[in-house]
């Protein structure tokens, strides 16, 4: 008997302290929801009205005026949709934008002066005005495609111009799958030679990617200089070029849309990938792609030939076409349909055979074509500015079989870059190869760019000046 009333009492104690300990946590999570909310601003009729209390998995809601605040509820649905999409869009922006929580202060810090959560983090960030487009205003457009119109703006959150991507969503379809895909892609990416993605907005009927805003595109520059520009230019940009797509490619992603229209240039000097909406992750073991991409210029002639098996080298052959373009002031393969531009190809690059195109020949696609044989011309006969060395790596470039071009990687490395200072190879991916001693843009005739050595001459005086 004294055994079972000794066992009776211990469970009876025991039964207690549990109970103790459950009013602990629950007042501590209580003291801690009342600390959340005094760092953060709600909206009202949730911070003031509102309690949630949590019961077996279940959340009911207790007001003081529980119509009141259900009528405030629906009139504030949609509101509420569009901030859940955009505090989403938000935590995957984060990592994108150069803002950080020592910036921010005192937004980002709590009263005690510890750090905000991630939660509280994001939430911070809509108070401030991101992921809402009343923070931005349109300027000017700049350009309209398809899905998407750009256009130049200014914005309560940031200094200077950005770019404001608004794309057009279908109610059936929602938002465009190359706009999910740039956005997801540019989330992951900082580099100072791939365009920073720095906000993202929901609402109804758009979807709105704020860029950091760059003057122009090569294309543009080129117009601009008459298509003719200085050598020293062409090396810095054609490195540049590398520079972005080798960190692209170190993450096993394909552009797949290289051409100069989606290359920007600022008026510094530096050169940023963009347009990442055809853009995909190379899965291993090789995955298949769909063969309708790359402007038909920039677009290898075993993709031109329904290959849809391919990696990294799509990108390497667009990258010699550029670099040909910058070179001579004009595009090499300028074909309007695809057996056309593959007959100026074999023309000038000669009709490929099993040595240099592994199954070919009997490739349906190619024996369609019922082309002549071509024996191609010399490359230093179509390049005419190249010297030997860029003759040389244009070559490596443009090869046949996709596993014998250069990797992006490895033309960084060519001689024709032996000038470059040898830290350019390790230098931080986020800072610019511009901020070199030797690497200087030089002023090409007709650009309204300043050269990058005045520039630095000018910045040098004015903090001389300062001091």
């Amino acid at each position: 008997m004294s055994l079972s009333a000794d066992c009776e009492n211990a469970n009876s104690m025991n039964q207690q302290m549990t109970k103790v300990k459950m009013r602990d946590h629950s007042a501590k999570k209580k003291k801690g929801l009342r600390e959340l909310k005094s760092r953060i601003s709600l909206p009202p009729e949730l911070k003031n009205g509102l309690s949630q209390r949590t019961n077996n998995n279940n959340v009911s809601y207790q007001t003081n005026d529980s119509n009141n605040i259900r009528s405030k509820l629906s009139q504030r649905s949609s509101y509420y949709q569009t901030t859940s999409a955009s505090v989403q869009a938000l935590d995957e922006a984060l990592n994108q934008s150069n803002i950080s929580s020592s910036h921010l202060s005192p937004y980002f810090s709590s009263s005690s002066g510890g750090q905000l959560s991630r939660n509280e983090h994001r939430l911070s960030m809509l108070d401030l005005g991101f992921g809402k487009i009343e923070s931005y205003v349109k300027l000017e457009k700049l350009g309209e495609g398809t899905y998407a119109t750009v256009y130049k703006g200014t914005s309560t959150l940031h200094t200077g111009f950005i770019a404001l991507k608004e794309i057009r969503l279908e109610q059936e379809e929602g938002a465009p799958c190359t706009a999910l895909r740039e956005v997801s892609l540019l989330k992951g990416l900082k580099h100072n030679n791939i365009v920073s993605l720095y906000d993202i907005i929901f609402d109804k009927t758009t979807l709105t990617l704020v860029f950091e805003y760059v003057e122009k595109d090569l294309k543009q520059y080129m117009d601009d200089c008459g298509n003719i520009l200085r050598m020293n230019n062409v090396h810095l940009f054609l490195f540049q070029l590398l520079r972005g797509l080798e960190y692209c490619h170190a993450r096993k992603i394909l552009h797949r849309d290289l051409k100069p229209q989606n290359l920007l240039i600022n008026e510094r000097g530096e050169l940023k990938l963009a347009d990442f909406g055809l853009a995909r992750i190379k899965s291993f073991p090789t995955k298949t792609y769909s063969h309708e991409v790359v402007t038909l210029w920039y677009r290898p002639p075993d993709v031109l030939l329904g290959s849809t098996e391919y990696s990294t080298p799509i990108d390497i052959w667009a990258v010699g076409c550029i670099f040909y373009e910058m070179a001579c002031g004009r595009p090499l393969f300028a074909g309007t349909k695809v057996d056309e531009e593959l007959n100026l190809i074999f023309k000038y690059l000669g009709t490929p055979t099993e040595q240099t195109l592994p199954g070919v020949t009997s490739n349906p696609d190619f024996q369609a074509l019922r082309l002549p044989f071509y024996h191609g011309e010399p490359l230093k006969r179509l390049a005419t500015r190249l010297d030997q060395t860029g003759i040389n790596l244009l070559d490596k470039f443009l090869r046949y079989n996709p596993n014998c071009r250069i990797s992006a990687r490895d033309a960084m490395m060519d001689e024709l870059f032996s000038t470059y200072p040898p830290e350019i190879h390790t230098l931080d991916p986020i800072r610019s190869i511009l901020d070199l001693n030797g690497i200087v843009l030089m002023k090409d005739h007709g650009s309204k760019f300043i050269s990058s050595s005045l520039m630095k001459t000018a910045i040098s005086k004015r903090s001389s000046v300062h001091l």
